[in-house]
């Protein structure tokens, strides 16, 4: 009797050990396969991590987990190259047995009697595996971790998996900004894309144009409410210097992250038309605009040197952002001015355009050849699908997915960030007076998680042209860091299941138990997040 109550507690105690060792994260890993017998790795505090030594990337990736595991579990960890018999060992996987076809991001994660090995098929791959078994110990602390034995192989099912953040509307401080990378990272996330200029401010330093981030990051005052015609009579500013943006492009890297910019045109300029009001229509006077919305005012198609200030912006914004992609904006470009002005009636003529639209279509080309010319790649909002796409562009279709329908069939390659799905400036609960003040619109955490990015209206080699989707965070109504993230979390985890896993493994009831285990990582590092679902 007395064995057998001994037998019981000794089991009591291992299931409790466990607790929080759950290797069911989010986003879900392709496959999850647990040692039958039940046993364990004891990982002690002070354990090493290593890799092999003349790989930084690697070393970083050792150090970023040590540190992980510090602040999320108070459990510290020794991050050492070439150390023999080490609890954690990250690897590349043997370049001669590697596919050429292999997804880069693909890892394999194992627990065995020797501790713990996370084998990628590149070092980026072995950073979603580590991040796996950070989310998998979750708050667990204590002098040691007991891991059950477990083979995870896993790779995420789209290769554009993004979200955006708006810094023009408001300004969000460079150490938010990283900070934004991280919760990224935590959710396998691998592009941030920042929207940097607005008709409410211009965020990004020219240096051959000091004046434009100077005086077009400032407006003098700021609506308060939704247009209410009543203002808060402060002027407000701010922008990101080159070397900010470089050291916030090199900090989202070591995270495996690409830090895609947005220079908005022909629209949603007034930020660069209050300095230079000779590229308008009218010719201005201009003002930063204090209200939110858009605006009629807009670059003037028809004046040369129109093209000239953009090529000029972009060719630095080039030199400061690594990143193949680039995005041109595109959207909500009101024609009314082009149809008034002389310059941009001109144009047409000697164009042989029909249609003010055409103008915008002819803007678009001139800047994607200027940016192939430089090796990137142009993406744009679906409004550049009008007058003819180039066959280098991207799609991101927010008005719905039909954008996005339409250019695939055209063999365009898309990314789906319909507002239905991927607004996330909308309240995710039905009883908006209990939330931070927002936009309106209402995209609850279950609409985020039903979304299926390739639409059942596409054959099986037109899907192949969706690249993923992508979170839209407009920030009209959200003026400081914990109210993005608020409105970020939990619907990231919900994207991000969209993005990383097979349709066929999402389950939404599964997913929520889930979700509870990544609230208690929230707490401990301090991300505010909604705590209701619906």
């Amino acid at each position: 009797m007395k064995r057998l109550f001994s037998l019981f507690c000794v089991t009591l105690m291992a299931a409790f050990a466990w607790a929080e060792v759950n290797y069911e994260v989010i986003p879900l890993p392709r496959s999850i396969e647990l040692s039958k017998k039940g046993e364990v790795f004891t990982l002690a505090e002070g354990a090493t991590v290593t890799w092999a030594s003349g790989n930084e990337q690697m070393a970083s990736n050792a150090r970023l987990l040590a540190q992980y595991l510090s602040t999320d579990a108070n459990f510290r960890v020794k991050a050492e190259a070439d150390v023999k018999d080490a609890a954690i060992v990250l690897k590349i996987k043997n370049e001669k047995s590697k596919s050429k076809s292999e997804n880069p991001e693909a890892y394999q994660l194992t627990v065995g009697k020797k501790g713990v090995v996370i084998e990628g098929a590149s070092e980026e791959g072995v950073f979603r595996g580590l991040m796996t078994l950070r989310k998998a110990i979750g708050t667990e602390g204590g002098e040691q971790i007991e891991l059950p034995f477990v083979t995870i192989k896993d790779e995420p099912r789209f290769g554009y998996r993004g979200v955006m953040l708006d810094c023009a509307r408001h300004y969000f401080p460079v150490e938010f900004i990283k900070r934004y990378i991280d919760v990224l990272a935590l959710h396998g996330c691998n592009q941030l894309h920042w929207h940097l200029t607005e008709d409410q401010g211009w965020r990004f330093e020219v240096k051959s144009m000091p004046e434009l981030a100077q005086k077009g990051s400032v407006r003098q005052k700021t609506v308060i409410g939704r247009n209410a015609g009543i203002y808060d009579d402060q002027p407000y500013g701010g922008y990101y210097t080159q070397q900010e943006c470089r050291e916030i492009v090199a900090y989202a890297a070591t995270r495996f992250i690409n830090v895609i910019p947005e220079i908005d045109l022909p629209g949603h300029m007034l930020g660069a038309l209050h300095v230079y009001p000779e590229l308008g229509c009218t010719g201005g006077p201009y003002e930063v605009w204090p209200i939110w919305g858009v605006s009629r005012d807009v670059l003037c198609a028809g004046n040369p040197k129109t093209l000239e200030f953009l090529k000029k912006v972009y060719d630095e914004l080039c030199d400061v952002f690594p990143s193949k992609l680039i995005h041109i904006g595109g959207d909500e470009s009101p024609r009314d001015r082009w149809k008034e002005c002389p310059k941009c009636q001109a144009k047409m003529k000697e164009l042989g355009l029909t249609r003010e639209a055409e103008l915008q279509t002819y803007i678009n080309k001139e800047m994607d050849k200027h940016l192939s010319a430089k090796g990137r790649t142009l993406i744009g909002w679906d409004e550049t699908l009008e007058g003819g796409l180039s066959e280098n562009g991207i799609v991101m279709s927010w008005r719905g997915m039909k954008g996005g329908i339409e250019a695939a069939r055209q063999h365009h390659r898309v990314i789906m960030t319909p507002t239905d799905y991927c607004y996330i400036d909308y309240y995710q609960l039905k009883d908006d007076w209990s939330q931070p003040h927002g936009i309106g619109g209402y995209l609850p955490l279950s609409k985020v998680y039903s979304m299926e990015p390739i639409p059942a209206e596409l054959n099986e080699e037109e899907g192949k042209f969706i690249l993923g989707a992508q979170v839209n965070l407009w920030t009209e109504y959200v003026g400081y860091p914990d109210h993005a993230l608020y409105m970020l979390l939990p619907r990231l985890d919900a994207i991000s299941e969209v993005q990383w896993t097979p349709k066929e493994q999402k389950n939404f009831d599964a997913f929520k138990v889930r979700l509870e285990r990544m609230e208690k990582l929230y707490d401990k590092i301090g991300y505010k997040y909604c705590h209701k679902t619906e």
